[in-house]
């Protein structure tokens, strides 16, 4: 009884309501969301509710299917302190579990995240461990593979996903790999199984290849390629051992239980050769699905579209086209035209499913490489919060940045450096976790409001977020259904339809700074007649095929 009782209060305090028509589309036409009025002004009779709460538990508990679940990304040295370093760890991390994910999803007391993308936490010198050492440790400072083991014991525990980030174009020079080929070279050892390990040319014979960096093996007449950093020697994926050596990392942590990996900088293991890169990422990804066929599996490929899509037949990969200040969910977010964002949507989200079975889209708005989305996304005009409805409220596996939700500020600003991008976690309950080394970021410049604030404010982001997951949840179609955009004419105000099984729920965004009404009896095959959420900077109401939606507000209808 009390676990009703409390699933009850959220969604009463959340506006869902559960309804039972289907929506049925009809050549392309998407319906509409109805809208909520406040749940404290009319409560539904006691029967009603009583169907509300059970019904929400089993949506509530439903597995999401595993390609579209909502990630949070972890930078791991910045998130939480569990042995007062003042770097972030993985025991950390345990110890806010029921912060991320209390596996109870009744409680409505935890942001309810899916999965977790760790960045890397093997054995490096750096901060920021993306120039690994020693791929088959642990970093000290991070823990050991026992915290590891526990972490993803915890998060099965509660249906929450572990992928982990896993840097395999280039290694540290610190790595046994690449001081195995150093030493083959220095002594002209040919014989080396390690002598062609990584990217190399002769200066004495030949010039270095247009467009790509190299450093001298001292010593020598030969230069070593490394596009990110003299740090960062390029594995030579001509090498038979080099495919040998990435494989077996991949397996060894597949074993130990993680769900997947984000693969960094994929698009250069062959320098500007994606043919042979995207040969590359299908033959090793054909290989890591025969020893878990629903592997997680996401890719960076930092460009736009058209060289995007040559990867997706090997794995998914982020939606840059979308991201960052620049992108189009911020350009929607500030009182642009969602039809133009839901067609963007439509169409890419066909493409990449025509380009291999289960594909499916990737968005977010920023990462550790990013500006942080609240310097672009002011949150008192509520242009956070609508990305945020437009990316997590939509199909494909949205990724929230750690802090996204309470709106933190990071930039590289003049020191131009990632450190500012990648700044601690306000946690506001004395955690001992610091900025980065070599981080510059003013602290005036930074939210002044913590999770410890946030978490007892129902009007803050961190809440708006935790609402909008629910909703999410509650809703699966949203994140699973087919995706039909519906027809809006002479208006920015958009959405679409989203269908699974027998069930179809509609959704419907106002970025506008106006209230509008639409007349949902002029989209034909809609027919909604419940209002199952809103979500929003003001309210929503549904009068018959009248929908009233408030400036910068999100419905869902059924």
């Amino acid at each position: 009884m009390k676990r009703l009782i409390a699933l009850l209060l959220v969604i009463l305090m959340t506006a869902v309501f559960f309804g039972c028509k289907k929506i049925d589309p009809d050549d392309n036409n998407d319906p509409v969301e109805k809208t909520d009025e406040p749940a404290a002004e009319t409560d539904p009779p006691k029967d009603e509710a009583e169907y509300a709460v059970k019904d929400a538990m089993l949506l509530g508990g439903r597995p999401t299917n595993g390609s579209c679940r909502v990630f949070y990304e972890i930078f791991v040295g910045s998130f939480s302190d569990s042995d007062g370093d003042g770097i972030g760890d993985l025991r950390g991390i345990i110890n806010r579990m029921d912060y991320l994910n209390d596996g109870d999803p009744a409680s409505g007391l935890s942001l309810g995240v899916e999965g977790l993308w760790l960045s890397p936490i093997f054995k490096s010198s750096s901060y920021h461990k993306y120039d690994v050492n020693d791929y088959y440790t642990i970093d000290e400072s991070f823990g050991t593979e026992e915290d590891l083991k526990e972490l993803i014991r915890i998060c099965h525990e509660r249906d929450v996903y572990v992928i982990l980030d896993l840097p395999i174009n280039h290694t540290s020079r610190g790595n046994q790999w690449f001081k195995d080929f150093a030493e083959a070279h220095r002594n002209g050892d040919t014989a080396s199984a390690y002598y062609d390990l990584y990217s190399w040319y002769d200066s004495s014979i030949d010039h270095a290849p247009a467009g790509r960096a190299f450093s001298q093996l001292i010593g020598t007449t030969h230069y070593f390629e490394c596009n990110f950093s003299d740090n960062m020697p390029e594995l030579n994926f001509d090498s038979l051992l080099a495919r040998e050596l990435v494989y077996d990392v991949a397996k060894h942590y597949i074993e130990l239980g993680v769900d997947g990996f984000r693969f960094d900088a994929v698009k250069y293991v062959y320098y500007g050769d994606h043919q042979r890169s995207v040969e590359f990422w299908t033959e090793y990804m054909n290989k890591l699905r025969e020893l878990n066929p629903n592997l997680y599996a996401v890719g960076e490929v930092w460009d736009n579209d058209l060289i995007t899509d040559k990867y997706y037949p090997a794995l998914n990969c982020f939606d840059f086209t979308i991201s960052q200040s620049s992108g189009l969910i911020a350009e929607t977010a500030k009182k642009g035209d969602v039809n133009r964002y839901t067609a963007y949507v439509k169409s890419y989200l066909d493409k990449v499913q025509a380009l291999r079975e289960g594909a499916t889209i990737v968005p977010f708005i920023s990462n550790h490489d990013m500006d942080r989305a609240a310097g672009f996304l002011p949150t008192a005009s509520f242009a956070m919060q609508m990305a945020a409805n437009l990316y997590i409220l939509g199909p494909g596996s949205p990724f929230i940045y750690y802090g996204e939700e309470l709106g933190m500020r990071g930039s590289r600003g003049g020191a131009d450096t990632d450190a500012n991008r990648r700044l601690k976690m306000l946690w506001g309950d004395g955690d001992t976790v610091r900025d980065p080394n070599g981080s510059t970021y003013g602290s005036a410049n930074q939210i002044d409001t913590t999770v410890k604030d946030q978490a007892a404010d129902e009007n803050s982001l961190y809440t708006y977020y935790k609402k909008l997951i629910m909703i999410r949840k509650a809703n699966p179609e949203i994140a699973e259904g087919t995706y039909t955009p519906i027809k809006l004419s002479d208006t920015k105000v958009g959405g679409f339809i989203a269908s699974l099984g027998n069930s179809s729920v509609l959704v419907i965004h106002n970025t506008t700074g106006q209230t509008q009404t639409i007349d949902l009896s002029l989209i034909p095959g809609v027919s909604v007649t419940v209002l199952r959420a809103v979500i929003g900077m003001e309210n929503a109401s549904l009068d018959g095929n009248i929908l009233t939606i408030g400036a910068m507000t999100s419905v869902v209808l059924g």
